[in-house]
């Protein structure tokens, strides 16, 4: 079952690309105060006429120190968060951002460490020079380090009992130092900023937008205060992020939809944690069992389903959605095996362009490894859906099922030959691309009954594949199609999905 991380680490981006954020209507007290922290540096700097002029993200007021955040899914703490932006000797300017999640998968603890440290030029539109990005615990242990160099990104990943691994150049990233927190810089200058983040996890860079919305009047200690708003949205995510701020800059609160929020607290609140049981808090229950027609091949299942988003509502050739007079949507599942007539050969061209072939920082398709490993296992195998199955095959019968070792990079999963259906997932996908057929992992949930006995739908991760048509397979669960019990949501890293966690119902079985 899929290691609900929810879409921290994107979520993560946000607040690391933007802190905070929210001021074009701001109040005018605190457009004062903005106004008269940017005079003041002004005039320090006025009698040095050689002095560089600093960017807004420095002029823009915040607390001293840093911020401490605890991090809560469904109003049940699950992990804390870290950020602070400061000046650096020589012109420059850190930003560091960590995040520690911690919760009960199953019967394991799952705990994430993920910390970024970048360094900036501090004059307007500053470039970002370097950054390093620790991730430790679930996931694997590993170290990016990116410095800027001549024309070109540089970046050396580091893993323990394992040589350093240049990567190869990257352009240079468009991320400014301005992007380094996005919501002061909106409200210092009272208008919407747009930029570019480097995201961490991937090493893309994503268009990201803040605005600043209308004040809004909430109680803080027992006194009603009002504070400014801003929304931030990523291309990545997709998810609106709207963050609150008091009149001298300090962060009290990030929405991230309606189930995740990171409220500040002082360093030792925001790092007691609770051991929160995701499983069990983010299942979809059943008013009764699916029946077995569901796991046939062919097959199908309907579920009448409350709170659906109607973006979501888009029939696919395994989903089709029937809009109710009382709201609710009625969503048929279908499961059967692609045509013969339509199968087609190795190497099939990717419908997207390429992007369903692309070798990335976590997909490694073209690592030697990862090509060595696929080419035995489906030899001259011609028929591309054939050779799909084979390797969804391998990857079931050679990874042990344990959701307490997992990784973020295929080869790491091909060596550890273990972990969740992420790393199932992850690692077929790798190896399907290697073979020359398109695939990309899957988001959804899928129907089970663990051990209290509640029929429920929990949130799962699979893989769909080009074979001349898109076909489904779940290698977790050893099924050459994914049956009629797989709902899909959207795909891996589409954050999209955070808002329906908690809020998703389903209120009948046909």
């Amino acid at each position: 079952m899929r290691r609900t991380r929810l879409g921290l680490l994107s979520l993560l981006a946000l607040l690391t690309g933007a802190p905070s954020a929210a001021w074009a209507q701001a109040p005018a007290a605190l457009k004062n105060q903005a106004k008269a922290a940017a005079a003041k540096a002004q005039a320090r700097t006025a009698g040095a006429p050689q002095a560089q002029e600093v960017s807004d993200v420095l002029k823009a007021p915040r607390p001293k120190g840093g911020e401490y955040f605890g991090l809560y899914l469904m109003d049940k703490k699950v992990g804390w968060f870290f950020t602070d932006l400061t000046a650096l000797p020589g012109n420059k300017v850190q930003s560091i951002n960590e995040l520690i999640f911690k919760a009960q998968v199953g019967t394991r603890v799952s705990e994430r460490v993920h910390r970024e440290v970048r360094v900036y030029e501090a004059k307007p539109g500053g470039k970002l020079l370097s950054f390093t990005v620790t991730q430790k615990g679930d996931g694997g242990d590993n170290e990016l380090v990116g410095t800027v160099t001549g024309d070109a990104l540089r970046v050396v990943r580091k893993r323990p009992g394992q040589p350093d691994e240049v990567l190869k150049p990257l352009p240079l990233p468009k991320e400014t130092v301005e992007d380094a927190d996005q919501a002061r810089v909106a409200l210092l200058r009272g208008q919407k900023v747009e930029g570019v983040a480097l995201d961490g996890t991937d090493l893309e860079g994503y268009r990201t937008v803040t605005t600043v919305e209308a004040p809004e009047e909430q109680v803080l200690g027992g006194v009603k205060v009002k504070l400014s708003r801003v929304s931030t949205l990523s291309d990545k995510e997709k998810v609106p992020v709207a963050a609150f701020l008091t009149t001298d800059g300090k962060m009290v609160r990030v929405d991230f939809g309606q189930t995740m929020q990171a409220r500040a607290e002082s360093e030792s609140v925001a790092k007691r944690l609770d051991l929160v049981e995701v499983f069990g808090l983010t299942r979809v229950v059943l008013p009764q069992p699916l029946p077995a027609k569901a796991r046939e091949v062919p097959g199908q299942v309907k579920l009448v389903m409350k709170n659906l988003p109607e973006k979501f509502q888009q029939d696919t050739y395994r989903q089709k959605y029937k809009r109710l007079p009382d709201g609710r949507v009625e969503v048929t599942l279908m499961a059967a095996p692609p045509s013969p007539k339509g199968r087609l050969p190795r190497p099939v061209a990717d419908p997207d362009k390429g992007e369903n072939l692309k070798s990335t920082l976590a997909v490694e398709a073209d690592a030697p490894a990862i090509k060595a490993q696929a080419k035995s296992i489906i030899r001259e195998e011609k028929d591309a859906y054939t050779a799909a199955r084979m390797l969804s095959a391998w990857v079931y019968s050679n990874l042990q099922k344990d959701y307490g070792a997992s990784a973020d990079r295929a080869t790491d999963v091909l060596r550890q030959k273990k972990g969740d259906c992420t790393e199932h997932s992850l690692l077929t996908v790798a190896m399907l691309r290697a073979s020359g057929i398109p695939a990309r992992r899957v988001d959804g949930v899928i129907y089970m009954v663990n051990s209290d006995g509640v029929p429920a739908l929990y949130w799962h991760e699979w893989v769909e594949a080009y074979v001349g048509e898109w076909t489904q397979l779940d290698p977790t669960f050893n099924q050459p199609v994914a049956d009629a019990t797989h709902f899909y949501v959207g795909y891996e890293g589409n954050a999209e999905i955070t808002p329906l966690i908690g809020s998703l119902q389903v209120t009948d079985v046909k």
